[in-house]
């Protein structure tokens, strides 16, 4: 094995899902109303790439932080605009800062790294960065030590920062040349120039950003730009939005909300003038729901999983063992995991998928084609295809089937099902082009 082959099989190993839901709501577009796309002239109901990532990766950092699962007690990932405030936490916490001061240091110290912040006008985004950034769980803390042990140097470096900030800003601070307009306070601080921050503290600030070991961010990568000399990761999986099999079904369900204290009043009522008064619902609305069955696939890029590991500092032999483990998990987390909107009016997150294949290969595979003729749900012996799950799975084992005998790279295809009847219909295929499993951790090689 050398560093730039897998030692678990083909480069690629692609999955392919298909869950029927009902009644549910896992994403929404800027008006409340489910995502769609057009496709075969018919449109689809689409959950995002997006969101199956997020509830993937949150799925698997729980259970690593819980101790199950095959990265249990490995490193994960945290992605958010409160990095000023979680060093501020442990400085306060950990090492007996006062908490004006740690926040005001941690902010300088991160946002002089390279990052930039809210308006600082702007209590609630003050001392949040501008753009989400994706660090190892750990980062804040590392980030805090480093401030504590070299606490007299970088308190004199904020105070001189801090001061030419706000000397700048009040300088700068008026109406702009030939315009009349202000010039804002933020864009004046950023025309300063402002102190250096000491080398030392910069390349430990960098050190607690960089990916290190987090697994997640091996798997899903980061785009930072804020920071030049801080790395970037292209993420080793590759994941598509999910959509309908058929033609878009949703219905817009009224609801209408009780009023504990009004019913109370209502049913003690002396008199049928004061009943009428507490009469009527409390709150009333529409949602919309919808119900289908979806196809979605994902990709494994074995190669740059170990590529993205071995950067972040892990030998040869660590990211291999790391990368089997992450695998694993991964599979798990794509089999597993759904997003978590509306889940306690819809119990959407309970949902198993009725099939998953995978295989590998020599590059990714994606099976939408398959689907783009919508599924027709009206009767066998009206010319229809009957239900979309079985349908669907029909359609997919039939399309890898004829796929695998053209691409002599295809190997190792298995399936899995949690629903018997499917299970019952495979048993009927002639070619499926896979073996069955009755675990997703058999999925992987």
């Amino acid at each position: 094995m050398t560093s730039n082959s897998p030692s678990t099989g083909s480069q690629f190993l692609s999955l392919h899902l298909l869950e029927t839901l009902v009644a549910v709501l896992p994403v929404r577009d800027e008006n409340g109303a489910p995502k769609s796309i057009v496709y075969g002239g018919t449109e689809r109901h689409m959950i995002t790439s997006q969101a199956r990532r997020r509830a993937e990766r949150m799925h698997s950092r729980d259970r690593a932080n819980a101790g199950r699962g095959a990265l249990a007690g490995r490193a994960t990932g945290v992605r958010t605009r409160e990095w000023a405030l979680l060093t501020a936490r442990a400085l306060t916490s950990e090492h007996g800062w006062e908490t004006d001061e740690a926040v005001r240091t941690a902010r300088a110290v991160i946002e002089a790294t390279g990052l930039k912040f809210g308006d600082p006008a702007k209590k609630t985004v003050a001392n949040l960065t501008r753009v989400l950034l994706f660090a190892p769980a750990d980062a804040g803390t590392r980030i805090a030590a480093h401030i504590n042990e070299q606490a007299e140097t970088v308190r004199a470096w904020t105070e001189v920062y801090l001061a030419a900030q706000t000397a700048a800003a009040g300088k700068k601070k008026g109406p702009r040349k030939n315009t009349g307009q202000e010039e804002p306070e933020e864009a004046a601080a950023a025309d300063a120039k402002l102190p250096t921050m000491p080398a030392e503290t910069r390349a430990a600030v960098l050190t607690a950003l960089a990916p290190r070991d987090a697994i997640d961010i091996a798997l899903y990568g980061r785009f930072l730009a804020g920071i030049a000399d801080s790395p970037n990761v292209d993420g080793a999986v590759q994941s598509s939005h999910a959509f309908t099999v058929h033609e878009a079904e949703q219905v817009d369900d009224f609801y209408a909300a009780a009023d504990d204290a009004k019913l109370d009043r209502k049913k003690n009522a002396l008199d049928f003038l004061d009943s009428a008064d507490d009469a009527g619902a409390g709150m009333t609305g529409y949602q919309s729901l919808i119900t289908g069955t979806f196809y979605r696939h994902a990709v494994l890029d074995r190669l740059q999983l170990r590529r993205n590991l071995q950067a972040a500092g892990m030998t040869e032999q660590e990211a291999e063992e790391a990368s089997v483990a992450a695998e694993a998990e991964f599979v798990t987390s794509f089999v597993e995991a759904f997003p978590e909107a509306k889940k306690n009016s819809t119990a959407s997150t309970g949902s198993l998928p009725a099939l998953v294949l995978a295989f590998e290969g020599e590059r990714p595979y994606n099976y939408a084609a398959a689907f783009q003729a919508p599924i027709d749900e009206s009767p066998v012996d009206k010319n229809g295809e009957g239900p979309a799950g079985p349908a669907a799975v029909k359609r997919l084992l039939k399309h890898h089937a004829f796929v695998s005998r053209r691409r002599p790279d295809i190997t190792s295809g298995r399936v899995l099902t949690y629903d018997p009847q499917i299970d019952e219909l495979l048993g009927t295929l002639k070619d499926i082009g896979a073996t069955t499993v009755t675990g997703a951790e058999e999925l992987t090689a």
